[in-house]
């Protein structure tokens, strides 16, 4: 059995592109200890197990873009492509294990996979949590909206001035 890799590791090499969650190509090789153009010649070979709800191929813009944001924080890492990356969502990693038919493939794919299930978690834990605090702020904001209401109603009332009462039939003692 391959060594287990710490899901860290997957997670760092997971990312958010065009609202999908992706690994690329070249993280992917390095994981299953081949190439990158081998994994992208395999894929290439079984096209049609790769729609473009499996993988997607990088604009350039995307690919400087990442580049750029992915060297400011490891600047050890070379960053030079010559071809645009694909990236692969979970279910396209899930087809990579059948295309590269390795030992080492399937083990691999089963510690992405258990990655992938651990994000989703987190996720649907944390929606719940996020829809509780939008929940408290909704009712909160209605009630500054009361609350300055009430003050912009106090301020609509007129001030009386006080008045000077002179009472005659009183004498003040001496």
């Amino acid at each position: 059995m391959t060594k287990l890799l710490v899901p860290n590791d997957i997670e760092n090499k997971i990312y958010l592109i065009r609202n999908m969650k992706v690994m690329l190509d070249r993280d992917l090789a390095e994981l299953y200890g081949v190439e990158t153009r081998r994994l992208n010649e395999q894929v290439k070979r079984n096209i049609k197990r790769f729609p473009s709800d499996f993988m997607i191929q990088l604009t350039k813009d995307e690919t400087e873009n990442w580049k750029s944001q992915f060297a400011t924080s490891n600047s050890a890492i070379k960053m030079s492509l010559r071809k645009l990356p694909y990236a692969f969502t979970q279910e396209g990693i899930a087809m990579l294990s059948s295309v590269l038919n390795s030992e080492k493939a399937i083990d691999v794919n089963i510690q992405i996979m258990r990655v992938f299930i651990k994000i989703r978690e987190f996720i649907y834990t944390h929606k719940d949590l996020a829809q509780k605090i939008s929940q408290l702020e909704r009712k909160y904001d209605h009630h500054d909206f009361q609350i300055q209401k009430l003050f912009d109603k106090t301020r609509d009332i007129p001030m009386l001035q006080e008045k000077h009462i002179k009472i005659e039939g009183f004498k003040k003692k001496e």
